[in-house]
């Protein structure tokens, strides 16, 4: 019995380990049509969010160099994940005096750095801590790759993209189409809860989610979601809406204090990376939802709502299209939030 099974184990590993299958499973995650030297930094990179992310950019075929930074550990993590039998050169960058080195010549900067939630631990509870790191990593992308576009992770998202937009601005770098406040998991989130609960295959599921990336700043728009169900009443909506907006309390009560959302994060931090570099390489019709500069709501000049992504970053940043009564009356519910948010950002920029 055990020879049997350790012979079908054997085979499945065949499989799975050929390079046939392991390019299919490749191009099932990640477009591979075109290939263009980038180099893309993860900044934070021996972190809970930063280990599976730089695991999950090793695997993108789209990636030729992946440099990996933190303030300590990330030689180890950079040896690991270059053993990988993957496209990318990895490099490791450990301290201050070699984060130029990690930015030099990326087309694109992925911010996960800093401390993460912990029970009973506000996203402005991450402020102060968080804040600090974001400043000082944006003056380093200011003066070694001005030019990439930034993917921020770091927490609280509503501040920290407006911090690192003042960053830009006062080093005369600042491009609104290259800042992009990554909001993917509450996406990811709305798309499993709503196929669960719908009964719709969750590979199909697609829902906007606009707002901020906060507690009820988060407004996912249920009433735009594919593909349709009419079996979903008011109250599961509701339900939908919350369980979105709460997604990152749940796992962290669920970890128990021993972490948050971090492989989930990582997950919704490379789908966005990649749909970063299939814009930068000219794929046509790259749609994400992003925390980006914005006109859309008058008096939040930044809001998170479908952008078309191309090779300069932000080619369209698209209108959130007709709302449900409830939807209108969450968009109104989270002005007062984001907007505060927002200016805590811009005041802790300007004024530290």
């Amino acid at each position: 019995m055990k020879a049997s099974l350790f012979r079908s184990a054997e085979a499945a590993l065949r499989r799975v380990s050929s390079p046939s299958a392991s390019s299919h499973l490749l191009r099932r995650s990640y477009c591979v049509e075109s290939k263009p030297e980038r180099k893309v930094a993860v900044l934070g990179a021996a972190g809970g969010i930063g280990q599976p992310l730089a695991l999950l950019m090793k695997l993108n075929p789209l990636v030729s160099s992946l440099s990996l930074y933190d303030i300590a550990g990330t030689p180890g993590v950079a040896a690991d994940v270059s053993h990988i039998n993957t496209r990318s050169q990895v490099a490791g960058y450990m301290g201050d005096d070699q984060l130029g080195q990690a930015l030099e010549g990326a087309d694109l900067v992925i911010i996960p750095a800093g401390v993460p939630r912990k029970p009973g631990m506000t996203r402005d509870d991450l402020f102060n801590i968080n804040a600090g790191i974001v400043k000082s990593l944006c003056t380093a992308i200011a003066k070694y790759c001005p030019n990439a576009l930034v993917n921020m992770i770091s927490n609280p998202v509503n501040s920290t993209v407006p911090i690192a937009a003042e960053v830009f601005k006062k080093a005369g770098t600042y491009d609104e189409k290259k800042l992009f406040g990554v909001t993917t998991l509450d996406v990811v989130r709305a798309k499993t809860f709503y196929a669960g609960k719908a009964k719709v295959p969750v590979a199909e599921a697609n829902v906007p989610v606009v707002g901020g990336h906060a507690g009820i700043t988060i407004l996912p728009l249920f009433s735009q979601a594919t593909p349709k169900s009419n079996n979903l009443s008011d109250e599961d909506i509701v339900a939908l809406t919350k369980r979105t907006q709460d997604g990152g309390t749940e796992v962290v009560e669920a970890k128990a204090g021993k972490g948050s959302a971090t492989l989930s994060m990582a997950y919704a931090g490379a789908v966005f990376a990649d749909a970063c570099l299939k814009g930068l390489n000219g794929v046509p019709d790259v749609v994400e939802c992003s925390f980006v500069q914005s006109t859309i709501v008058p008096d939040l000049p930044y809001f998170a709502s479908k952008v078309k992504l191309g090779k300069n970053g932000v080619e369209e940043v698209l209108g959130l299209g007709p709302l449900s009564d409830y939807e209108k009356q969450g968009l109104e519910s989270l002005k007062h939030e984001l907007k505060a948010s927002i200016e805590k950002g811009i005041k802790f920029a300007t004024q530290s």
